[in-house]
């Protein structure tokens, strides 16, 4: 149809072209010429026949591929929409990727002195999935010094892997199960470079509270009203501390770490925090275990109490953490070594300030002091065995994921072989 339209225009076109040239003629054409017209006509008609010809092909051609990309695009569909219930078979639920998310953390360190050391302390990786608005999982996987293996001062860590459940409509009440962050002190579940002043993370927050200190069990967490009261109570895997040589009944060496670990005596943990204002934080944490040793007979248990109670305060610029914790051991055995009680304190004042020479106008600048005293054998009585370290140092923050530190610290041991002084340089970051 559209063919035929065509060539009645052009006809009608060329029969106007050729008809003012007859009516300016003096006489009409003989028939030889007519007949020559006609067959350049003819001609004309042919060659635009042909034209048309092409363009409807070309035209054909367009809708055939037009066509076949319609297909291509339903069979996409199609591909995409068997994916997703594929990958909801598994129990993630539809459009799985979409609601996990990966972050992590890491430090290098450098310590001078005594030490003399370069370190990669640590290198973590975040996983976390959402399988629906109330259920997710947090994990974490954490690399030490670099290397794990025979021989290797790393360790390769799992240092969290648990399923939280929201209780509640509003979410003010949690439960969680498997492996977590004990909920004590300041740093242990807050540890990230970017969030803390110094190098390395402070002595009574690793030989008192030791930190990273993590257990395997199930919590109940959750908010008392709009009072900015939370809560958290846990049982859990405990300490296994050694019972003879020199870390005898030291707490840090008692971290079992959820490998394989012995749980013929649990732990109970309990946390009362307060953040009704803003820039202010205020908690307390008791924990007991009837047998810090995990020896079976009742004979030789060694009761264990946990004290700790810290404040950590902001306001504009200024900062001040302080905290306190105290171990008592029951017994015969722990109170032999001095080791019946373990206590320490540390206070940190410190100042931060905006600098021009950050990324994108976020450069910051801090500064700090902390002192620190912590004693693993309070017991004894018959040597000194208290710590005492001085540290002085400042963060910069090029962004506020990045961090560069620099800082010294003065050891002041029970024994002059056990003074130091160290310089520690070191790059974090956040993700």
């Amino acid at each position: 149809m559209k063919t035929s339209l065509l060539l009645s225009a052009c006809t009608l076109g060329i029969l106007a072209s050729t008809a003012p040239a007859l009516a300016a003629s003096d006489q009409l054409p003989s028939r030889e010429e007519m007949w020559q017209m006609i067959q350049m006509q003819q001609k004309q008609i042919e060659a635009l026949q042909s034209q048309i010809q092409t363009h409807d092909q070309k035209i054909a051609r367009t809708e055939t591929k037009v066509e076949e990309t319609a297909k291509v695009a339903e069979t996409a569909q199609k591909t995409v929409a068997n994916i997703e219930p594929a990958a909801g078979g598994n129990g993630a639920g539809n459009g799985w990727w979409n609601k996990t998310s990966i972050g992590g953390y890491g430090e290098l360190h450098y310590s001078g002195g005594s030490k003399d050391t370069l370190d990669l302390h640590r290198f973590v990786v975040n996983l976390n999935h959402e399988f629906n608005e109330d259920i997710r999982l947090h994990s974490e996987i954490e690399i030490e010094h670099a290397l794990a293996g025979d021989g290797e001062a790393g360790e390769v860590e799992v240092e969290q892997a648990y399923v939280e459940f929201d209780l509640t409509e509003d979410d003010a009440h949690r439960a969680k199960a498997g492996v977590f962050l004990v909920p004590v002190g300041i740093l242990n579940e807050k540890h990230e470079p970017p969030t803390f002043f110094g190098v390395e993370r402070n002595p009574v927050e690793s030989n008192i509270v030791p930190s990273t200190w993590w257990e395997g069990g199930a919590a109940l967490s959750g908010n008392l009203g709009q009072s900015g009261l939370s809560y958290d109570i846990a049982a859990h895997s405990g300490l296994k501390t050694p019972t003879t040589g020199s870390n005898a009944y030291k707490i840090r060496n008692g971290r079992q770490k959820t490998s394989e670990a012995e749980a013929t005596d649990p732990a109970f943990t309990g946390r009362l925090k307060w953040t009704g204002y803003p820039g202010v934080e205020l908690g307390a944490t008791a924990q007991y275990q009837k047998d810090v040793s995990q020896n079976s007979g009742d004979d030789s248990n060694v009761d264990a109490t946990l004290l700790e109670a810290h404040a950590d305060l902001r306001k504009g610029g200024w900062g001040m953490r302080a905290l306190y914790a105290r171990w008592d051991l029951d017994g015969s055995a722990p109170k032999s070594t001095g080791r019946d009680e373990q206590y320490g304190w540390y206070v940190e004042p410190s100042y931060r300030f905006d600098v021009p020479f950050g990324y994108d106008g976020e450069g910051e600048l801090g500064v700090f002091a902390r002192y620190n005293e912590w004693d693993n054998n309070a017991g004894a009585s018959n040597s000194p065995t208290e710590f005492e370290q001085t540290d002085v140092g400042l963060n910069y923050w090029p962004i506020k994921n990045v961090v560069l530190k620099a800082d010294m610290a003065f050891i002041d041991g029970p024994t002059d072989s056990e003074d130091d002084e160290v310089l520690n340089l070191g790059v974090g970051w956040q993700f």
